[in-house]
Parts: structure tokens; C-alpha cells; sequence
């Protein structure tokens, strides 16, 4: 897979949002507003190497291959394969073929779940618990996709001035995302990944670990703000998951400062303020024990 004669490294780090994507002129955008945004290619956007991606992403490889690490994990998108990216998730070691392509849709927290409902559960199981990013879609499928796309761009450039016009947009992508949500159902189940869809406090749980800036907080906190017991949250915790409350807290405390060591040029100082260490020095030996080395080991290793 890694065979300079067939893929290209690129080179820049970029910070993905709502509004980096809308005013990159290097980016073929077919819709955007404060939530949403529709790539068309991202052919021309060759420079990324690292990318921290705050909002959640579907891409459809249209054409060639990529690779990558997605907050370590290593991760390969083929034609014909969608890619799912939660917010929050760091992607560096990007690689792609010269001929590769994409379909992109981009989306805040808050419009997936009004998309979604009850149904984010699904959402969660797959990028949360089971951490299955790639949907392989057969040719029927992809031809649904297609046709569905020709649809809504016939709808984004003909439908301007209909007052209507942004919620006929959304509607068609709830379509498409509940479709790709029902996708999911199927993978997992004939996988035999069992699903965890009637626990709203755990479902909450993660939601409130995806949205909280500051993630390194106690059981007790997280259960205060969902008004349970710490003790009830750890119970549904490994019930819907095999892990503890404490551990899905960690591991997201871990991906942060991964991605602010390697990723970024802030002091230990400013990471510490970022992430809600009360000192360097408690930091420090946090680091130290997860990772087995200094920050500053971490971040140059």
C-alpha cells in the first residue's frame, strides 16, 4: 500500500470546520450553511497531511485509494467504500493515490443527531464501541448514492429560490443519512456485533464525552450532569460496552493529548489549561503513565 509509484504524501496540517471548508478555495463545494457542507472533490486539495476534523464526515470514494491513521488506527478507503469520520478525531499519515477522489458531507453534532433521533445510537455502536469506520457499498447501492446526489444538486441549484430551500435540502440528507445509518444496522448484525439502542444515559454518555472540550473530569461529574448516580453509570458503562465509565473517560483524555503533543506547538503549560490538568507536573506523570514516556518524549518520538 505504500508504494511511492501509486500513492502521494501530503503535506500541511489543517483544522477541518464548517468554516475552513466553505472558504478553502482548493475545496469543490456544492452546498454549505452554518451546519452542513457538501464537497463535490476533494481532488484538488492535495496538501493535508494532518487534519484535526471537529464535525462528523461521510466521504464516498468516487475513484483511487487512500490511507491513513485516524487517532492512531490505521484506516484504507477504496472505490466504492464510504468512510465515516466522528468529530473530533485527529487524521494524520494521509496518503493518496493520484487518481483519487471524493464525495464528501460534513456535518455538526447537533444536525446528525436531529437527523438521527433515537437512531444515534447506531451512529455511536459503530464509531464508538465496535470503531468500524468503512461501509463497502455493492454496485446497487452506489447507484442509489449516485442518483441520490443528482437529486440533491438538481435540488441546491434549481431550488434557490424557494423559501424552502434549506429544509428541502436537509430533509434529502436525513434520507441518505438514515440510509447509511441502516447500512450500519445490517453490517453489525451480520457481523454478530450486538447493539446497545435502548440505553439513552449511555447513549448520552458518549454524546457528552464527544461534545465536552474539557474531557478529563471524574465519574462523578459526567453522572452529575446526567443526573445519575456515578455508581448507575459505571454499571450501564459496562454493560453496553465491557468497559467502565472511567476507562471511555480515559481513552478519550488520551486521543486529545495525543493529538495536542503531535499535532500542535502549545506549551505543557497551555495543553495542561486545554485539558483540565490542574499542573504540568500532574500532566506530566498522567503522560507518563499511559504512555510510558515524557510529554515532551511523547512529542518528539
Amino acid at each position: 500500500m505504500r508504494n511511492n509509484d501509486y500513492f502521494c504524501h501530503m503535506k500541511q496540517q489543517e483544522e477541518i470546520t464548517i468554516q475552513s471548508l466553505a472558504n478553502n478555495e482548493d475545496v469543490q463545494i456544492g452546498y454549505s450553511d452554518n451546519e452542513i457542507v457538501i464537497v463535490d472533490g476533494f481532488q484538488q486539495f492535495t496538501q493535508l497531511n494532518t487534519a484535526h476534523v471537529a464535525m462528523n464526515a461521510v466521504v464516498i470514494c468516487t475513484n483511487g485509494k487512500a490511507q491513513a491513521q485516524m487517532n492512531g488506527r490505521h484506516m484504507e478507503l477504496h472505490k466504492n467504500q464510504v468512510g465515516i469520520i466522528p468529530q473530533n478525531v485527529t487524521v494524520t499519515d494521509v496518503m493518496i493515490s493520484p487518481d483519487f477522489d471524493l464525495k464528501g458531507l460534513f456535518l455538526t453534532n447537533r444536525i446528525l443527531r436531529n437527523f438521527l433521533n433515537e437512531k444515534i445510537s447506531i451512529w455511536n455502536d459503530m464509531m464508538y464501541i465496535h470503531r468500524q469506520h468503512i461501509v463497502t457499498m455493492d454496485e446497487d447501492e452506489i447507484l442509489f448514492y449516485t442518483h441520490f446526489y443528482d437529486m440533491i444538486t438538481l435540488a441546491i441549484e434549481r431550488g434557490k429560490e424557494n423559501p424552502y430551500h434549506t429544509e428541502i435540502i436537509q430533509a434529502l440528507l436525513r434520507s441518505a443519512i438514515l440510509g447509511l445509518c441502516g447500512a450500519m444496522k445490517w453490517m453489525l448484525a451480520n457481523e454478530n456485533h450486538e447493539t446497545h439502542s435502548n440505553d439513552s444515559h449511555f447513549q448520552r454518555f458518549l454524546d457528552l464525552l464527544q461534545s465536552t472540550d474539557v474531557k478529563h473530569r471524574t465519574v462523578e461529574a459526567y453522572a452529575n450532569d446526567l443526573c445519575i448516580s456515578p455508581k448507575y453509570l459505571t454499571t450501564i458503562c459496562k454493560k453496553n460496552s465491557g468497559k467502565t465509565a472511567i476507562e471511555w473517560i480515559t481513552e478519550h483524555v488520551l486521543e486529545d493529548i495525543r493529538y495536542y503533543l503531535k499535532q500542535t506547538d502549545l506549551s505543557m503549560k497551555q495543553i495542561c489549561d486545554q485539558l483540565g490538568f490542574p499542573n504540568p507536573s500532574f500532566f506530566g506523570k498522567y503522560v507518563k503513565d499511559h504512555f510510558g514516556m515524557t510529554p515532551m518524549e511523547f512529542r518528539n518520538s
